[in-house]
């Protein structure tokens, strides 16, 4: 077996050395689930997979018609884990949602790990240096390419004092923004009317401008606009 610690030893560094890379850029993004978190997933999925793929040496023992190699049995269960890992990176704020690319992010690092596991190094240096230009050069693109970006707007006034719809839809429309989804709700026992918009827009900087002229409006008592990216 001793013959074999070089080998593993190399797929344990090169297992380090993708998951770390992909785990820096997503650090240097500022993102929950960062260097260290994507370094011990590689490391880990290329761990269980050397597993499978030195099990007849671990086991001199047993009779080779009585061990069974599938490495594919060892990568469907690492995958089904780092299913919940990932899961716990998605958070939801408001109607935004949160995470996904770093639950991708470790999804595909754990891919290559087990790639790395098995001893596929070109794929797994592929695999890298296009999860590494997906998550940096394509940032610029996406920022590049034209968006629809939503937000969220509640605005309360006074019952004796309420804007009709077609008002505030007016100075929505006035900034280049589009309101949809309204709904109705009356506060505190019906001193307070306040409405409840889904706003849309190809600028996110109108929601500045909107929030602007809102503040100006006497009749409005508060508002809360929050935009997101759709």
């Amino acid at each position: 077996m001793q013959q074999y610690y070089l080998p593993i030893l190399l797929h344990l560094i090169a297992a380090l050395v993708a998951g770390g890379l992909i785990g820096l850029e997503r650090s240097y993004n500022g993102r929950p689930a960062g260097f260290r978190t994507h370094t011990l997933v590689c490391i880990s999925s290329a761990l269980l997979m050397l597993l499978t793929v030195y099990q007849i040496q671990l086991l001199p023992d047993i009779p080779i018609e009585a061990v069974r190699i599938d490495p594919t049995r060892m990568a469907q269960g690492i995958m089904t884990g780092i299913g919940f890992l990932g899961a716990g990176v998605i958070m939801r704020e408001g109607l935004a949602v949160r995470g996904l690319t770093t639950a991708a992010s470790i999804w595909i690092t754990a891919s290559i790990g087990v790639l790395i596991g098995v001893g596929f190094y070109f794929a797994a240096a592929v695999g890298t240096l296009l999860t590494l230009g997906t998550l940096s050069l394509f940032r610029y693109i996406e920022s590049a390419m034209p968006a629809l970006y939503y937000g969220r707007l509640h605005v309360r006034t006074l019952r004796k004092d309420t804007l009709t719809e077609e008002t505030l839809a007016s100075i929505v429309a006035e900034h280049q923004c589009t309101a949809t989804n309204p709904s109705y709700h009356l506060e505190q026992e019906g001193k307070f009317f306040e409405y409840r918009l889904t706003l849309q827009s190809r600028d996110k900087n109108n929601y500045n401008r909107l929030a602007k002229s809102l503040a100006d409006k006497e009749e409005i008592l508060e508002f809360s606009l929050t935009p997101f990216s759709g």
